[in-house]
């Protein structure tokens, strides 16, 4: 009698890891998040997860991009890159927030904010005051005062400050400079709200 119910036993056991199921992790529309039992589609909602099989190896993902700026063209660089995502996150992660107060920085991030709505028109030359390291070396100009053509390259201009052009353009008289003072600490360059 007991091995009629040998069967019914071992059913009981193979049911419960039958009935669990996989949990998919979504968005749902008003954007939070939705765990269930059912595909996302059917909650109208958009998964989180990877599909298992488009997963790429390893070793043929991307590195992840490169924060810090190791020099001027990289920081440069980088400023482009957030004017063209119009992200202001990304310009804010390149300044270096050290000694700003709590309502400093929320005022910064806001004109931020602000100066990632006009387009990028380019990078002007530093226009402080410039020093004796700085001054124009008139040794290699010619008898009429035009620089003499030189096989070495031009020295890279020596600033410690980065001046965007933002606005609709020079034409209609809507142009703003910003002014970053650009500091290298930790072994990187970094932008500071120059004023």
């Amino acid at each position: 009698m007991r091995l009629h119910y040998l069967p019914l036993l071992l059913l009981v056991f193979v049911t419960p890891a039958t009935a669990q199921s996989v949990i998919h992790r979504c968005i749902g529309a008003n954007g939070s998040p939705v765990f269930t039992d059912q595909p996302c589609s059917a909650q109208q909602a958009t998964s989180v997860q990877p599909s298992g099989h488009s997963a790429a190896p390893a070793s043929t993902l991307e590195p992840p991009p490169i924060l810090c700026a190791a020099n001027m063209a990289e920081l440069r660089q980088s400023v482009l890159d957030a004017f063209a995502n119009r992200d202001p996150n990304r310009l804010a992660g390149l300044m270096l927030w050290n000694g700003y107060g709590s309502s400093a920085t929320v005022a910064n991030i806001r004109s931020l904010t602000a100066l990632m709505k006009q387009p990028l028109l380019g990078f002007d030359p530093d226009d402080a005051p410039l020093d004796a390291d700085t001054a124009t070396d008139t040794s290699s100009l010619s008898i009429d005062g035009t620089k003499a053509p030189s096989d070495e390259p031009p020295p890279p201009p020596k600033t410690n400050r980065l001046v965007l052009r933002t606005g609709t353009g020079e034409a209609d008289g809507n142009m703003h400079k910003q002014h970053f003072t650009v500091v290298r600490q930790y072994g990187c360059l970094w932008l500071r709200n120059a004023g």
